[in-house]
């Protein structure tokens, strides 16, 4: 089938998504993986860890499970996607942006990431995803579809 060479685990809170990483280097040191996706990388830091008060212990544990997985992917020659959100920016400079919206991690995150791209909805079933900020790359867009088949070109 398809699906016999993924492996798949659901985390339910920050600490457990990091327990997450040490079994899948375990995985990874039995059998050859290519990549790691982690998807809604934030979304449980988000729920455990309210208001400002905790704002450091999130960003700590942040920070460690982020280097977590850096080290794996140097040490197993890993790819390391991660989804994140966005949150509108309410703050005066967000009146003169095109798109008040900021990644959720703030620099933690940010300097975490080696390439980091920006991904919304177009016209129809298009999609643009645009190079936010890389170290290797110019900033640019490029628009594709998803449909049925998969991914494909935009229909105009």
């Amino acid at each position: 089938a398809v699906l016999d060479n993924v492996a798949y685990a659901r985390a339910y809170n920050s600490d457990h998504q990091l327990q997450l990483l040490n079994t899948a280097c375990a995985m990874m040191s039995e059998s050859r993986y290519a990549l790691i996706i982690v998807d809604s990388a934030t979304a449980l830091y988000r729920t455990d860890y309210c208001g400002r008060g905790e704002l450091a212990a999130r960003q700590q544990h942040l920070a460690k499970f982020l280097r977590y997985l850096q080290r794996m992917a140097d040490e197993f020659g890993i790819a390391v996607v991660i989804t994140n959100q966005v949150v509108a920016q309410v703050d005066g400079g967000a009146m003169f942006a095109a798109d008040p919206k900021k990644p959720i991690g703030g620099n933690i995150i940010a300097h975490a990431s080696q390439t980091r791209l920006y991904l919304r909805k177009g016209r129809g079933e298009n999609r643009i995803c645009k190079i936010y900020d890389s170290p290797s790359l110019p900033e640019s867009e490029a628009s594709f579809a998803i449909g049925e088949e998969g991914i494909r070109d935009c229909e105009e």
